[in-house]
C-alpha cells in the first residue's frame, strides 16, 4: 500500500470532503442540482485571484508566438483532455497553424477516450511526448493537474525548464508540488469537490476557465482581434462563412453584398477585407500594411491613415447592439 501517496492525498483541498453535501445522497434531483450550482459559483472569483499570475503567462505566451514559438499544454485525464479542447479550438477561431498551441496527453490519443490512468504515473513520459514534438526553450510549456502532484506534468515541467523554457503550472490546489516545479503558478484554489476528489466539477471548471484566459488573451495581444471581432477567424464551414460575413458588415457598416464581393476577392478572409474596405487600398497594399503592423488591424488602418491614403471611418464600436 502506498501510505505516501495517502498522506498527500490527505492534505489536498481538492481531495477534501464538502460539509455541505454530506446529505446529497438523500436529496432531490433539483435539490443535488441546486448543491451542484451553489458550489460552481465558487470558482470564477477563485481564477479572479490568479488574475496576476494568469497575466505573466499571457505576456510569455504572447512573447512566444511572437518570436514563432509554441504554447504546449500537458496534463493526464480530465486536465489533459482540458488541454486539448482548448488547443483545438485556436486553428479555426484565430486563423493559426495546428502546432501554435499543441496538447500532451498522458497516454496519448487513446487516453482522449479511455481512462489511462497508469500513464500519468511516469515522470520520464512527458519528457519523451515533448521530444518527440521537438521542444524548443523559446516555448512556454503548461502543466496542468488539478491535485498539483501528477508525476506526468512534474517530470514533463522539469524537463522544459532544464530545456530552458518558461513553465507554467496550473493546479487548485495552494500546496501543488508543480507549483515548485514552474516560473509561474496559477492556482485557483475552489474548495473540496460536492462529490468528493471528482476534481472534474469545480476543479475542471476552473481550468477551463484559466486556458480560455491564457489562449484568448494572448491571441488578442498578437493582433487576432479588432475591437471585439475575430477577424481571423477561418471560414470552414457556412456557419463560420456567415460569421465572417457578419464580422465585416459589423467592422465596416456595408450591407451583405459589398461584404461578400470583398470577401471573395480576398479569399474569405475577413481582417484583409475589413483593411481594404476601411482603407481604401488594394489588396496588395492592405496585405503590406497589415505586415508591417505585425497582424493588428488597428495599426495598419493607423498606418494608411499616416500615408494619406483615402480612409473610411470603422463603424465597429458605433454598431454594437444589445440583443433582443
Amino acid at each position: 500500500m502506498n501510505t505516501q501517496l495517502l498522506n498527500e492525498l490527505a492534505t489536498l483541498t481538492s481531495e477534501a470532503r464538502n460539509p455541505d453535501t454530506l446529505d446529497i445522497d438523500l436529496l432531490t434531483s433539483e435539490q443535488i442540482l441546486a448543491k451542484i450550482n451553489n458550489a460552481d459559483r465558487e470558482v470564477p472569483e477563485a481564477v479572479r485571484r490568479e488574475i496576476p499570475q494568469i497575466a505573466r503567462a499571457v505576456d510569455a505566451i504572447a512573447k512566444a508566438f511572437k518570436s514563432g514559438a509554441r504554447l504546449i499544454y500537458m496534463g493526464a485525464g480530465t486536465s489533459g483532455r482540458l488541454g486539448i479542447l482548448d488547443a483545438v479550438e485556436c486553428p479555426p477561431t484565430y486563423g493559426v497553424e495546428e502546432d501554435m498551441v499543441v496538447a500532451l496527453i498522458a497516454g496519448g490519443e487513446e487516453a482522449v477516450y479511455r481512462a489511462q490512468e497508469g500513464a500519468e504515473d511516469s515522470f520520464t513520459l512527458a519528457g519523451e511526448d515533448l521530444e518527440k514534438i521537438n521542444l524548443c526553450k523559446e516555448d512556454v510549456v503548461v502543466g496542468i493537474a488539478a491535485s498539483g502532484r501528477t508525476p506526468y506534468v512534474i517530470g514533463g515541467l522539469r524537463h522544459a525548464h532544464a530545456k530552458g523554457c518558461t513553465t507554467v503550472a496550473l493546479s487548485c490546489n495552494k500546496t501543488a508540488a508543480i507549483a515548485a516545479e514552474a516560473d509561474i503558478a496559477i492556482l485557483p484554489e475552489v474548495g473540496p469537490e460536492i462529490l468528493t476528489g471528482s476534481t472534474r466539477m469545480k476543479a475542471g471548471t476552473a481550468q477551463k476557465l484559466v486556458l480560455n484566459m491564457l489562449t484568448t488573451a494572448s491571441m488578442i495581444r498578437i493582433g487576432k482581434s479588432f475591437y471585439n471581432l475575430m477577424v481571423d477567424v477561418k471560414a470552414t464551414n457556412e456557419k463560420l462563412v456567415s460569421r465572417t460575413r457578419r464580422i465585416v458588415m459589423e467592422a465596416t457598416g456595408v450591407e451583405l453584398e459589398e461584404a461578400d464581393r470583398v470577401l471573395k476577392s480576398c479569399e474569405h478572409n475577413a481582417k484583409l477585407a475589413i483593411m481594404i474596405i476601411l482603407s481604401g487600398l488594394d489588396r496588395n497594399a492592405s496585405e503590406m500594411a497589415l505586415d508591417q503592423a505585425n497582424g493588428f488591424l488597428r495599426k495598419a488602418l493607423q498606418l494608411a491613415k499616416k500615408e494619406n491614403k483615402p480612409a473610411r471611418p470603422s463603424v465597429a464600436k458605433e454598431r454594437i447592439r444589445t440583443p433582443a
